[in-house]
């Protein structure tokens, strides 16, 4: 296959990798997800993932419609690295897509919920031990060596069934052997002979070390045997073969083989002997080399299923438990698919950008399209209604309402529990989600225009999430264009929330559409906006300047700022603002 035939892989990203890999290597790192292959190789690491991602799931990110579905898509998908026990299980979670086939999904939720129930079971002293095996595990790059050793340290931790099954199902003895073969081998099946593995072979490399190094310098051998031996050379023989002995620890016997029956001095004789004797024993460690790696490949052949099925194991392992980790961080749930209708709905749902952060996130419960589930009232979602219309407080959370129902419906779509008590997703084909881009540049409205457009009308399903629709256009074209898309949504069945603060306009609405308001309460001790985020339903909700401009004039700087503020609070004239400017010191 040539590489150019994958996504963003072009002439120069295909000659960088065919240079570096191979073709072959190319194409089989590329095909197994393999990040770090292409990172080594000389590719960025956003771009490495951005060619994997379309590579193993081209359907799925053709779900992602818009550049904010592939900044959501981009963030969870960060958010869920972030628990990681490894590099290379954060790689393989970053290039997760989402999923074409709702089989597919349901298989990855099992081994999520497997995965979650497995890391919530064990106690603390067994999590650390875990988790040591598997930075062991990343330290070491992996390999078949760092995978037994992973496999026998987790074995040793006492972790049973769940994910860890496919690990503790493997042959410990079998390991065992295989990791003192691969570790004798230096880590590596087709590596050297590694020293500690062979006490015979350790002894003749120790010798041929210490004999090269009397090679290297025959003329001073000479000199501490005592001299140049001419006038008794047998004693200047022996005198050599005892310094020659005593330094390297050779055998004599081999030693007076290595000496040659004739010789023009003293020097050469010496030479001559240590040459031929270094000779000797780098085929006698060849030979020995040669016997302990059959050896070692006779103990790798036994284990070599053994130690390619810890491989495999460690591998998912540590992916599904990664996930299973993030899973039980936001106390995330298994989403119910729908299939017999539209709706995308939720129960007390969390925004996980917000939950990422400090954690203090009031949960709300929103329904769009017909959906069963049930909870108390007022916060039931209603059901029945295609499309709604969110009204209400400035800041009040609107848009975080929709990057939320946004979460769910991609995780949902990749096989992946979601922050909510409860959810009901029907599976759709193009995720819209639109945030406010605050423009009223004719090139921002026709852009934006062909961007959420297409996909309602030439996709089967679509969900829309579009946010304040009038920044872009002035305010009274912007009701006709956000009127036209409430309709088409309703008319080309689809799903969808729109957000605007144009909702008097709107009217009349299709009759499978509904309004529903989020309203502030007022501002509390510390001048911040409360605000109850939880949408009511079938109302419209109220803008509330009056707030912000009370908050803004209690923290006015300067008696400049105060006198403008002061101004425009008196000019909106509500109660809120009176009541702020009453219990304000206004006074310099």
């Amino acid at each position: 296959m040539r590489l150019e035939n994958y996504w963003g892989v072009g002439p120069k990203t295909s000659a960088l990798l065919s240079e570096e890999l191979g073709v072959g290597t190319a194409v089989e790192a590329i095909e197994s997800a393999d990040v770090r292959a292409l990172t080594d190789a000389g590719l960025g690491r956003g771009r490495a993932t951005r060619i994997l991602r379309h590579a193993k799931g081209e359907a799925g990110m053709d779900l992602l419609a818009t550049r904010d579905a592939r900044s959501v898509y981009k963030d969870l998908v960060d958010l869920a690295a972030d628990y990681a026990v490894t590099r290379r299980a954060a790689d393989r979670i970053r290039v997760l897509t989402p999923l074409a086939d709702r089989a597919d999904m349901d298989d990855r939720l099992d081994e999520v919920d497997l995965a979650r129930e497995s890391w919530e079971g064990l106690d603390g002293p067994t999590r650390e031990a875990v988790l040591a095996a598997f930075e062991a595990y990343d330290e070491s790059e992996g390999g078949d060596l760092a995978a037994v050793e992973a496999a026998l340290a987790l074995r040793e931790a006492g972790v049973e069934g769940g994910v860890f099954e496919s690990v503790t199902d493997l042959d410990g003895d079998l390991l065992r052997a295989g990791a003192e073969a691969l570790r004798a081998l230096g880590g590596d099946a087709d590596g050297e002979v590694a020293d500690g593995a062979d006490d015979r072979l350790d002894d003749l490399r120790a010798t041929l070390r210490a004999v090269d190094d009397l090679a290297g310098r025959p003329a001073a051998v000479v000199e501490e045997v005592g001299g140049a031996g001419a006038a008794d050379p047998e004693r200047f023989r022996t005198a050599l073969r005892r310094h020659v002995v005593e330094e390297t620890g050779v055998d004599a016997a081999r030693l007076r083989e290595a000496a040659p029956g004739d010789a023009a001095d003293a020097t050469d004789f010496v030479s001559r002997t240590l040459r031929g004797l270094v000779e000797d024993l780098s085929a006698a460690v060849e030979d020995r080399e040669a016997e302990v790696r059959e050896r070692l490949a006779d103990t790798l052949d036994e284990s070599r299923e053994e130690v390619a099925a810890a491989d495999a194991a460690v591998d998912d392992a540590t992916f599904l438990l990664s996930l299973g980790r993030f899973a039980a961080a936001f106390d995330l749930t298994r989403p119910t698919y729908v299939e017999d209708r539209d709706a995308l709905a939720v129960l007390e749902a969390r925004n996980l950008a917000l939950a990422a952060g400090d954690g203090d996130v009031q949960p709300v419960s929103y329904g769009i399209g017909d959906h069963s589930l049930s909870g108390t009232t007022p916060s039931r979602p209603p059901s029945g209604d295609r499309v709604t219309v969110v009204t209400g407080a400035n800041s009040g959370g609107k848009t975080t309402l929709l990057e939320t129902l946004c979460q769910v419906a991609l995780l949902a779509h990749m096989g992946l529990p979601v922050p909510a008590e409860a959810a009901e997703v029907s599976l759709v084909d193009a995720v819209v989600f639109h945030r406010r881009h605050a423009s009223f540049n004719a090139g921002v409205l026709e852009s934006t225009l062909r961007t959420i457009v297409p996909p309602l009308t030439e996709r089967d399903r679509t969900l829309m999430l579009v946010d304040e629709f009038e920044a872009i256009t002035e305010p009274g074209r912007a009701a006709d264009l956000l009127h036209g898309l409430v309709t088409l949504t309703v008319d080309r069945e689809s799903l969808g929330a729109f957000v605007t603060h144009l909702a008097d306009d709107l009217e009349p609405l299709p009759e499978a559409a509904r309004t529903d308001g989020i309203f502030a309460q007022g501002l509390d001790q510390d001048l911040q906006l409360e605000v109850d985020y939880q949408p009511r339903f079938g109302t419209v909700g109220k803008s509330t300047p009056e707030f912000i401009v009370s908050r803004l004039l209690a923290d006015s700087d300067t008696s400049q700022e105060r006198a403008g503020f002061e101004a425009l609070a008196r000019a909106v004239g509500e109660t809120a603002v009176q009541r702020t400017l009453t219990d304000a010191d206004w006074a310099e």
